[in-house]
């Protein structure tokens, strides 16, 4: 059932285009406003500078893509993304050294967020009621009684307007949409915000044509040592050697609060001093084909429309414009995703767009939104650095600090041994399930403590910590846990 003439969606990234597709069964017309010229390949734009670093599409995200636009991940795969396995696929290198290769629950897609974009853009393009209109700036909203009526927009050859029943907000961290309706007189607006002073910095590198014997892995990680004392900053980088399609990889150094790397010279000598040399070594046997890339617009923020009495009817929001995430939690594409799958299921239930179903959807959305939230401010309130509205207690803060890295390298460790452990965790990687329902299952937490108490008798039956001054171990272990089954 078709619920109006016109909707409009503002922003034609990923966010953008997933709520086109949401929005393309319930209206005659869908017209998706976009700043860029878009490409007709996978290649960067201006308006998506964090297309340089790695992008992580979580499972929860992929299978949102995939209702939306059925064939998606297929296609993905077919234009070189990468089906991987990331336990038995990547070298992942936590605590005190590297962890054993073992099969487990979790598989995942890479690819460059460029090559994400140009197939969701090819499967917008193949509905027949949707246009991408490129080129455009968005200006303003009209509005009447409550409701937002249509948009204000400039192109090359000037200012026009359009009527519409639906306006989606997809405009991401810089999105003017609150300032808009401040002015035609709704109240200000509630955000949440903690910046923790992430900055990440990236560069793109073609693998050589063949690969050293001793790379069985194509995903490398090194997280960020727990160790006080003096050391390096890099020791606490959070550093990735990214698949991607083509035969390619972005090398990433990010960190909490530490100044990064800016230039390709800079770029190299802190490779060199992070805690494994294999990410150096890695990195010199491989050629450059990028400069390097720094990015620091990296907080948490969430824009509170829910707390609004009265929201407007007519306007929707997904991805950054409403809720923006630390990238170093890859949950951004996968909410985004998300929340255009839940405006299409709230769309499918309408009879007509009141002001209950707005309240209604933004209700169920701040439920979906929550998951992530939380998982980021378990993180980052734990740093001294962060900033905003959500900064705890220095208390808490110091609690949550001494915590929070040991208790997620408990549950990595566990999960290694458990297979059950494993199955939840993942889910609770890919946004499947929140970290307080895996922790307040009752069958979880037994495990959880049968391994503590394992792990205390020097009884793991999976070994870890091997030497990261070493390449890593490439012996598979799963059968060291393959009687245990899964419930």
């Amino acid at each position: 059932m078709k619920l109006g003439t016109t909707a409009v969606v503002l922003g034609g990234s990923a966010a953008g285009l997933c709520a086109a597709g949401a929005l393309a069964p319930y209206f005659n017309q869908v017209l998706v406003l976009e700043r860029d010229e878009l490409p007709a390949d996978a290649e960067h734009r201006r308006g998506v500078p964090q297309s340089k670093h790695p992008h992580f599409l979580l499972n929860s995200g992929r299978r949102a893509i995939g209702e939306l636009f059925p064939g998606f991940e297929d296609e993905l795969v077919a234009a070189g993304g990468l089906h991987l396995m990331p336990s038995m696929d990547a070298a992942y290198l936590d605590g005190k050294g590297w962890s054993a290769r073992k099969r487990s629950a979790m598989t995942m897609i890479y690819s460059s967020r460029v090559l994400i974009e140009r197939v969701l853009r090819d499967k917008v393009r193949g509905l027949s009621n949707v246009a991408i209109r490129e080129g455009v700036s968005v200006s303003g909203l009209s509005s009447r009684d409550g409701a937002v009526t249509g948009v204000h927009f400039t192109t090359s050859t000037g200012d026009e307007h359009v009527d519409a029943d639906f306006v989606v907000d997809a405009m991401g961290r810089g999105s003017s949409v609150s300032g808009w309706l401040a002015a035609a007189g709704w109240p200000t607006l509630e955000t949440l915000t903690l910046d923790a002073k992430v900055t990440y910095t990236s560069r793109w590198y073609e693998l050589p044509a063949q690969r050293p014997p001793s790379w069985w892995w194509q995903h490398l990680v090194i997280m960020p040592t727990r160790e006080k004392g003096e050391h390096p900053a890099e020791h606490e980088f959070l550093v990735n050697l990214f698949p991607i399609e083509g035969n390619r990889v972005i090398a990433c150094m990010g960190s909490w609060g530490h100044a990064m790397p800016r230039t390709d010279d800079t770029f190299v000598e802190s490779a060199r001093r992070v805690r494994a040399p294999l990410f150096a070594a890695a990195m010199d046997r491989c050629t450059p084909t990028s400069e390097v890339h720094l990015t620091r617009s990296t907080g948490n923020v969430w824009r509170r429309y829910d707390r609004w009495a009265t929201p407007p009817t007519g306007l929707a929001f997904v991805g950054d414009s409403i809720c923006a995430f630390n990238p170093f939690y890859a949950q951004g594409i996968s909410s985004a995703s998300l929340s255009a799958l839940l405006l299409r299921e709230h769309l499918a239930g309408a009879d007509r767009l009141d002001a209950t179903f707005f309240s209604r959807f933004l209700a169920a959305q701040r439920k979906l939104l929550g998951v992530p939230w939380r998982l980021a401010m378990a993180r980052d309130q734990g740093y001294a650095c962060a900033v905003g509205t959500e900064k705890p207690p220095e208390w808490r803060r110091r609690l949550l600090a001494a915590v929070s890295d040991p208790a997620f390298s408990f549950i990595v460790g566990a999960a290694r041994e458990d297979p059950v452990i494993d199955a939840h965790f993942a889910k609770v990687f890919n946004l499947d399930e929140s970290l307080g329902d895996m922790l307040g299952n009752p069958g979880v937490l037994a495990r959880l403590v049968r391994h503590g108490i394992r792990a205390a008798l020097g009884r793991r039956r999976v070994p870890y910590g091997f030497d990261p001054n070493a390449e890593p171990p490439a012996t598979d272990y799963s059968s060291a846990t393959a009687t245990e089954s899964v419930r």
